[in-house]
């Protein structure tokens, strides 16, 4: 009886020490003074800025299979001062860029398990191919502090030259008659973004709306748009985001609508996340909304923000466990020294629904559990937290990897520089390795996304096209 007492303790011993804590396999950057591939937007914008500096890249990060994944910007580089009756926005066009991810394994005794080269490969511009609402100019004429400012028309200049209507991140761009839900508003600020399960198209959230949008993934021309809960939306619009929370009393909170966006493994259902509670809610409540793809319902759930002051990303685990990456504003970028990044496990499965109410919605929150503490753990890899970027934002898992012969899965972590590399950094993209021991330990599992194994989806076109030629030569041997 001792004899088996021992060795089952001996083995419970070795099973603990072998497990693998969540570590940081590798951090990649891609040069934040950088131009992207959209040459037609290489002109400067009304701030002087280029119109294709290549930043902001991890305001939104998705797997797109293999070693491509999708970055989103957000609505521009709106950080250099020109006209506050915009916000010092600008006629940025929204896009979004494939990037390839090479992981590769290093030698023993590195500091890094892997070494991380990202790529650029392409930019994709987004539009639609109805007419969008532009702001004339009209409206953006006035005296701030003594002075006068007054604005041109906000359609980009590419309108004409490619015959479509793109979106972009000028802050005036919307039809004042109607709500922030109006799907014809041109302004559009790209936040989470997930690719479809047969990798023909992208789901990008954003935070003016709040609006969800599917865009073909060749073309970058918008499918469709999700109708979200009309409580997200405020009825009063203002090119400037104080005035629009001064003039109402619900609806998301200007500049922090729905920063975050997963899609179950199954590709069904789509879960977007609020920055911050909305302007009806109370006590650190922000919400939660589940949309079913193919009828279009929706559910909210609340989540209670304990440790930073928003909600940057959520991205799935399973079917209805998904992690949320928490944080405050500190850290490179900010001046400042990081404090609050964590990742936090939820679950919805047993979660109440809270759409017909409002308040301190706290108590109905859905549980979480801390699972990754980024300062920390980048501490361990001597990254102090004044280097550690103030705005985590991107969050995808990638393929998996082997590491010390057990099966890790990848968990990208990216920033979002806000176009300011001289300030912020350049874009960087930390890997994470999550085995399914460290879940265990939270209490989750881990489904990967069913994504093609051809991820390029030009590739389809070129295979069909390389299977017509086949069969053209086959029917001439005959």
């Amino acid at each position: 009886m001792k004899k088996n007492l021992l060795a089952f303790m001996l083995s419970a011993l070795f099973a603990t020490s072998s497990a693998q804590a969540v570590e940081v396999l590798a951090i990649g950057s891609l040069n934040g003074f950088a131009h992207d591939l959209s040459s037609q937007t290489a002109g400067a914008l009304e701030n002087g800025v280029a119109g294709n500096l290549l930043g902001g890249l991890g305001s939104g990060f998705a797997w797109a299979g293999g070693n491509t994944f999708i970055a989103t910007p957000d609505r521009g580089p709106n950080a250099t001062a020109f006209n506050p009756l915009v916000d010092d926005t600008a006629s940025y066009i929204n896009r979004y860029q494939t990037l390839k991810m090479n992981l590769v394994a290093n030698q023993s005794g590195s500091n890094f398990a892997f070494s991380l080269t990202p790529s650029l490969s392409k930019t994709t511009l987004l539009s639609s191919s109805t007419a969008l609402t532009y702001g004339s100019g009209a409206m953006g004429t006035g005296s701030v502090n003594g002075t006068t400012y007054s604005l041109g028309n906000g359609a980009p200049a590419l309108n004409a030259i490619n015959n479509t209507y793109y979106f972009t991140g000028r802050s005036d761009n919307f039809n004042p008659a109607l709500g922030s839900s109006n799907s014809n508003n041109a302004r559009f600020d790209p936040e989470g973004v997930r690719v479809s399960n047969d990798g023909k198209s992208v789901f990008i959230s954003d935070e003016y709306g709040p609006y969800i949008y599917q865009f073909d993934r060749a073309t970058g021309r918008r499918i469709q748009a999700f109708e979200l809960p009309a409580n997200l939306a405020v009825s009063k619009l203002s090119s400037q985001g104080a005035t629009e929370i001064s003039t109402n009393a619900s609806g998301r909170v200007a500049n922090k609508g729905m920063e975050g966006l997963a899609l179950t493994p199954d590709g069904k259902t789509l879960v977007g996340i609020m920055q911050a509670p909305l302007a009806q809610d109370s006590n650190k409540s922000l919400r939660i909304v589940t949309i079913d793809i193919a009828t279009k319902v929706t559910h909210e759930y609340a989540y209670k923000l304990t440790t930073g002051s928003g909600v940057s990303e959520i991205t799935a685990l399973n079917d209805h466990q998904f992690l949320v990456d928490e944080r405050d504003g500190k850290g490179l970028g900010d001046g400042s020294t990081a404090v609050a990044k964590q990742i936090f496990k939820i679950d919805l499965s047993n979660a109440q629904d809270v759409s017909n109410m409002k308040g301190d919605l706290s108590s109905k929150a859905v549980s979480k559990t801390l699972f990754i503490d980024l300062v920390a753990k980048l501490g361990e890899k001597g990254i102090s937290a004044s280097q550690v970027p103030a705005k985590i934002e991107g969050m995808a898992f990638g393929q998996d990897v082997m590491v010390n012969g057990v099966n890790t899965h990848t968990l990208y972590i990216a920033n979002d520089n806000d176009f300011l590399p001289s300030l912020a950094g350049d874009n960087k993209f930390y890997v994470f390795g999550v085995t399914d021991a460290d879940l265990a330990k939270v209490g989750a599992t881990y489904t990967a996304q069913a994504l093609p194994a051809v991820p390029e989806p030009e590739t389809y076109a070129m295979m069909g096209l390389g299977m017509l030629m086949l069969g053209a030569m086959a029917r001439r041997r005959k």
